[in-house]
């Protein structure tokens, strides 16, 4: 028999006097999947994942993980979940093998496997050469790679990531998303939220995108770029009759849409780069000489215009 998922969620409700946070929200991620959880700012993904970690209890729904009820009196299904937030807890005067050491005999582990787990989490994480300096002289990129290494430290089945880059340079950033890439191969499930689009795009297996307090959308990329009509956008610069090239073009099952602009030609296409070369025969027979061409294709960004009406970060 193939095993459940590790996390499983299903009818989240939660209101705040007069106010529904979260509205029948439901979900499940599998070993070694991450679930990117996006929305816009106030979209109920805060209230969703304090839920799940446990830390609120929902007015109505379910949530399993590996098995075990969620709720803010189960303590022992808590070691099976690893919560990252976006606040930093980790002790500055302390070196970064000293935090996680500290923090391994929280959770119970004996002082001997505590440092080697620490010694783990530090090569994951990419702290082993500064394993023992002070965190204050951590840059904040090293700081949250080091919050990340906290959660990972009891071995979790579910790790929650609660937008982990904020506020990081670019070289953290990566280090950072290069240490989320790595938590597949661990069979780890990792929930995942962010503000920035294209961690999302590059990290995540399948997305949920929720508004309002309810999950509108479900899928992987691809799934969700159908939605929209996964239809490519090519804009050619070019003098020339122009009009004679776009009619022809028109006339191809895969051109949805042929317009001339006054520099060129706007096509709306299904397959765009398997296409170019054909684009730029009928560009020939036409006598038109083609200056450049931009390609768009859609991605996340347009889904969510699309479904939201907002930019991910408004």
């Amino acid at each position: 028999m193939a095993p459940g998922p590790v996390l499983s969620c299903e009818g989240l409700r939660r209101r705040f006097g007069g106010i529904v946070a979260v509205d029948g929200v439901g979900f499940v991620i599998q070993a070694g999947e991450t679930y990117g959880l996006l929305g816009p700012n106030g979209a109920g993904k805060t209230t969703t994942i304090s839920m799940i970690a446990g830390l609120l209890q929902p007015d109505a729904g379910r949530i399993v993980v590996s098995g075990e009820p969620v709720s803010t009196r189960a303590v022992a299904v808590r070691r099976l979940i690893g919560y990252v937030p976006q606040d930093l807890a980790i002790y500055p005067d302390l070196s970064a093998r000293e935090n996680l050491v500290f923090f391994g005999r929280l959770y119970g582990m004996p002082a001997a496997r505590a440092r080697e787990r620490a010694s783990e989490v530090l090569e994951l994480t990419g702290l082993a050469d500064r394993a023992g300096d002070l965190v204050k002289t951590y840059s904040g990129g090293m700081k949250r790679r080091l919050n990340i290494g906290l959660g990972l430290l009891h071995r979790p089945r579910l790790l929650i990531l609660d937008e982990p880059t904020v506020g990081v340079d670019p070289q953290s950033r990566n280090a950072i998303l290069e240490s989320v890439e790595s938590l597949a191969g661990e069979g780890i499930a990792v929930l995942y939220t962010t503000h920035y689009m294209e961690e999302a795009e590059r990290l995540c297996d399948r997305v949920g995108i929720i508004d309002h307090g309810a999950l509108i959308a479900e899928g992987t990329r691809d799934e969700l770029v159908s939605m929209v009509g996964g239809r490519d956008r090519v804009r050619l610069l070019a003098p020339g009759d122009l009009g004679a090239w776009a009619a022809a073009l028109a006339g191809r099952e895969w051109v949805h849409e042929a317009s001339v602009t006054g520099q060129g030609v706007d096509l709306m296409v299904t397959g765009a780069r398997g296409h170019l070369a054909e684009i730029l025969a009928a560009a020939a027979q036409a006598g038109v000489t083609v200056r450049s061409v931009e390609v768009t294709e859609p991605d996340l960004e347009a889904v969510f215009l699309h479904l939201t009406g907002r930019a991910l970060r408004d």
